[in-house]
């Protein structure tokens, strides 16, 4: 008999979370960690007295009732509402769009019935294009020429890396707009950010699990396997498969945390978008407006966009047609591997909320079968 039921790769979301459960349930686990610390990309790291989101801003909002009461059982959430400003060449616009937008971005515009009219004047210039070869049509198409040219394009064009004339049209499938003044970028009832900060979060789900940083799950492959019947793998599924198959595309993120002593706020806002395609980051984030910070000092992060190259970081999955045709082939070796299951953003090369993460593993099978 193996040392450990489980053998969990990743100290993430999902792999904390399933640790939890597991453990919860009497079975023993093991988490290999690769980077030096738990929480995988909602890692928060104090400095002065701020929890400084080290993987960029990570807002915690759910509808799901059953998610919202298991999380609530680790930590006390806050009240804080994500209400991002846009940033287009010094002209400042709330988001998401709703009338606080529309009147600024057309100062004759005064009621809902003005703004859903011009906004239908713009998207009548491309109404004529039935269907959208790229961004740039399915944006002027979905938001008219105001909203596209100074709030979509330049943001788009710098997250994939691309002029938006060659962006697939699918990665913008609707524009939601709100016609109230109402800067609450989430509709879900629960949102928040953990007391304290994501990583005493994870702490406690790890509560009594062992745990190894700083090791390589697939350097270690056949040592780490020998010790638990099954494994739970959140890692990215092409290295699993030595890619084999060929190299799914990722994009990569930069993060610039620059501590400014003395300054007490710098923006007044937790997060502000640029959406221009000069300015080369996409956000500036201000932590301590995370958790209302009174500190008389503020760190500030600019988060800055790159192409993936193998040995960075992989972030977001790139789900155009090329990368969900090859994704399809490796969970099709996945499902043929005995014992092992492949979950959360890398594993299954699907972007996902956390709450989304959370109730997958609420819901997972093998935590169903342990008695």
């Amino acid at each position: 008999m193996k040392p450990f039921d489980f053998l969990i790769v990743g100290a993430g979301l999902y792999g904390a979370v399933f640790a939890n459960i597991a453990r919860a349930k009497g079975a023993k686990c093991l988490v290999v960690e690769r980077r030096e610390h738990i929480g995988g990309n909602c890692y928060t790291k104090s400095v002065k007295g701020i929890n400084v989101h080290w993987y960029g801003a990570h807002i915690f909002h759910t509808s799901n009732e059953q998610v919202w009461e298991y999380v609530n059982r680790f930590c006390r959430f806050n009240h804080y509402v994500n209400s991002p400003i846009a940033n287009y060449k010094g002209e400042l616009y709330n988001l998401p769009f709703n009338m606080n937008t529309f009147t600024k971005l057309w100062p004759d515009v005064r009621t809902p019935d003005e703004a859903k009219a011009r906004i239908a004047e713009q998207q009548a210039e491309f109404a004529a294009v039935a269907e959208p070869h790229n961004l740039y049509e399915q944006g002027m198409k979905l938001a008219g020429r105001d909203i596209f040219l100074k709030l979509v394009k330049g943001y788009s064009e710098k997250q994939w890396g691309l002029p938006a004339e060659e962006i697939p049209a699918f990665v913008l499938r609707r524009l939601p707009f709100r016609f109230t003044f109402d800067n609450n970028y989430f509709s879900d009832p629960h949102q928040g950010i953990p007391v304290g900060g994501y990583t005493q979060l994870f702490e406690r789900l790890l509560e009594g699990v062992e745990v190894r940083l700083s090791t390589d799950y697939l350097a270690e492959r056949e040592k780490l396997n020998r010790l638990a019947e099954r494994v739970v793998y959140t890692g990215p599924i092409d290295a699993y498969f030595d890619y084999s198959l060929g190299r799914l595309d990722y994009r990569s993120l930069r993060f610039d945390h620059q501590l400014l002593e003395g300054v007490e706020s710098f923006q007044g806002n937790a997060v502000f978008n640029y959406t221009d395609a000069e300015t080369p980051y996409t956000r500036t984030i201000e932590h301590k407006h995370f958790e209302f910070g009174t500190q008389p000092d503020t760190v500030v992060t600019y988060e800055y966009p790159l192409d993936w190259r193998p040995g960075m970081e992989p972030y977001y999955p790139v789900n155009n047609e090329r990368n969900e045709a090859l994704a399809a082939r490796y969970k099709a070796l996945a499902a043929n591997e005995k014992d092992v299951c492949f979950g959360g953003r890398l594993g299954e090369y699907k972007y996902y909320d956390m709450d989304k993460t959370i109730a997958q593993v609420l819901s997972h099978p093998w935590l169903g079968d342990i008695s």
